[in-house]
């Protein structure tokens, strides 16, 4: 059995690490270089960083960010935000980052995810789901629908048949963001999560809600999570990435444990 990943995620805009509700109303928590060694040298198993407003802003990354943080880790690091095609793709990887992150970008043009698998394999391609829950209907069965721009824009695509498509294209990973869960750490949204991963094959990320050690359990049994994103449960300092892994073993979960 693989051990589930605690994966702090740094949202970052303007160069500053950043933090909002429900995508919403972020403020200024600190430097993403900083947080990125700390986290790192705390034991997480993973980081995410995302450039929140590259997409909307139709800019590429910032890439001096990038090797900053990835000079400070030692843990597999992948970057999102602003992702066009196969080249930045590659000034990501050569940037120091492992994984590439692709959301708004996939959903414009799918072929990016066929295309990224085809050049640096699978392993390299996350895609990210922003999905926002809506009254089911005909185009979304689900009731959950996939957004983009940094949940500004709707698609009218069904969150499962997404999920899905990105998988036959080639993603070797979804993290998988409710909007709604966002910034609350009231928990993850349990039903989403488990629906696309029972739908899918590849790792599903759980994103969205933790505030307690209880939810990151919740997101990785019931949800049947591969791994649990945090963000304000650990960046105001509320619980290290040890005490929720000690939580977690615990439940009986298995993880990598920090030394």
């Amino acid at each position: 059995m693989l051990s589930k990943r605690i994966i702090p995620c740094l949202d970052v805009r303007d160069g500053r690490l950043t933090k909002g509700v429900k995508f919403k109303g972020n403020v200024d928590i600190g430097d993403p270089v900083d947080m990125a060694r700390f986290y790192s040298d705390e034991g997480a198993d993973e980081l995410v960083f995302y450039d929140i407003t590259a997409s909307s802003e139709k800019r590429g990354i910032m890439l001096k960010v990038v090797e900053h943080v990835a000079a400070q880790t030692f843990i597999p690091f992948s970057v999102g935000g602003g992702i066009r095609n196969t080249e930045d793709m590659r000034a990501v990887l050569l940037a120091g980052a492992e994984k590439i992150s692709v959301n708004s970008s996939a959903v414009r043009n799918p072929k990016i995810i066929v295309q990224g698998a085809a050049a640096f394999g699978s392993q390299c391609i996350v895609v990210g789901m922003d999905v926002l829950a809506v009254p089911p209907s005909l185009e979304i069965p689900s009731g959950y629908e996939v957004v983009i721009h940094g949940g500004r824009t709707p698609t009218g695509m069904d969150a499962l048949v997404w999920a899905k498509r990105v998988q036959e294209l080639g993603a070797g990973e979804i993290c998988l963001n409710s909007i709604d869960a966002d910034g609350t750490k009231e928990g993850y949204e349990l039903t989403l999560t488990r629906l696309v991963a029972e739908a899918v094959t590849i790792p599903v990320i759980a994103s969205g809600g933790a505030g307690r050690p209880v939810h990151l359990a919740d997101a990785l049994t019931m949800g049947l999570a591969s791994a649990a994103l945090v963000a304000s449960i650990v960046h105001y300092g509320e619980y290290s990435i040890a005490k929720l892994k000690s939580y977690l073993a615990g439940q009986g979960i298995k993880v990598r444990q920090v030394w």
